[in-house]
């Protein structure tokens, strides 16, 4: 979920210039709950960013990143939206598919990424690893692989998100799939009498979890650092998956409809700067695309899987269907 970088084109885009704001210069953006919640980077940004746009900066909360997708799609050019964001690279095929979204004109060739960012209409805001969270009291010996997961007893209980409703639910699907290809309906079936439930969303999930039902939780490596971090609580880790561990960009793009479109691409420039990043890491819980992170982060990954975005935008609906057949 990192190495110092900035934008030149920050600089170009005046970022430093403010005027005065107006009803006009409202720029609203959709995105997940999480985000734009009081403990979320949302109010962070808002502030960093209005002191710099001399505009008002409006973030519209939606169920889920999948959520805010759907209410574009709905709405199409009648859409209130200068931006999307919140989508992750899972999603970022099906997002251009639907001619919604305009290209950024931003160089992204300097950030600390699981990968080199050429994406010409949707910018980074910042990554992660799907991870299986364990309670260290618990759970002393957590297992190592998938494999290992399904060689524990039936009454060791995970908690999984929906792949149709959730991020994460859909990253666990590509994580299995990257790791297992062909063989991934076998990795599902075996851990069939393991999952406790299929949230509908990583915090009823989570919750769940927390609450004592499950023995691990699908959620980010980044996970125990928040207990550590925010709740002084160590008690809290990840395990180690030896397949390695699959990971989870979160993006923005701009609407085509949207009438803001230099002030859109003016934020989306600043979103990648130190200032905007370093309230990403104790707020969302991810990686910034600085490489600036807190003590009791976790390093990334040696192994990071991949899968293409035009594999997975083909795929990935008989990937879930395949995942969802073999838990029946």
């Amino acid at each position: 979920m990192v190495r110092l970088t900035l934008l030149a084109l920050a600089v170009a885009t005046g970022l430093g210039l403010a005027s005065p704001a107006t009803a006009a210069d409202t720029l609203t953006i959709y995105t997940y709950d999480a985000f734009a919640a009081d403990y979320g980077p949302g109010p962070g940004l808002k502030t960093g960013f209005e002191k710099i746009c001399g505009c008002v900066v409006n973030f519209v909360a939606t169920d889920s990143s999948i959520g805010a997708l759907r209410r574009v799609q709905l709405e199409g050019a009648t859409t209130p939206a200068d931006i999307v964001l919140g989508l992750d690279t899972s999603l970022s095929g099906e997002a251009r598919a639907t001619g919604l979204f305009a290209p950024h004109g931003l160089s992204f060739d300097k950030l600390s990424l699981p990968a080199a960012w050429i994406d010409p209409d949707f910018a980074p805001v910042d990554f992660g690893y799907f991870a299986f969270v364990y309670d260290k009291a618990k759970t002393p010996n957590p297992p190592t692989s998938f494999d290992a997961l399904i060689k524990e007893p039936a009454s060791f209980k995970i908690v999984v998100e929906d792949p149709r409703s959730d991020t994460p639910g859909l990253g666990l699907v590509l994580w299995v799939k990257a790791a297992y290809g062909d063989k991934a309906p076998a990795i599902w079936a075996g851990l069939k009498p393991h999952i406790l439930t299929m949230a509908r969303s990583w915090s009823d999930g989570y919750g769940l979890f927390l609450k004592g039902n499950a023995d691990m939780a699908l959620s980010y490596t980044t996970s125990p650092a928040y207990h550590a971090i925010a709740e002084n609580n160590p008690g809290y880790g990840f395990a180690e998956f030896s397949e390695g561990f699959y990971p989870q960009i979160e993006i923005a793009g701009i609407l085509k409809s949207s009438t803001h479109q230099a002030l859109a691409q003016k934020f989306l420039g600043w979103l990648a700067s130190p200032d905007a990043q370093a309230v990403i890491p104790e707020t969302n819980w991810m990686y910034p695309l600085t490489g600036t992170v807190p003590a009791g982060f976790p390093p990334a990954p040696a192994k990071v899987l991949s899968l293409d975005e035009a594999t997975i935008t083909a795929l990935k609906s008989a990937w879930i269907d395949e995942a969802l057949a073999a838990i029946r």
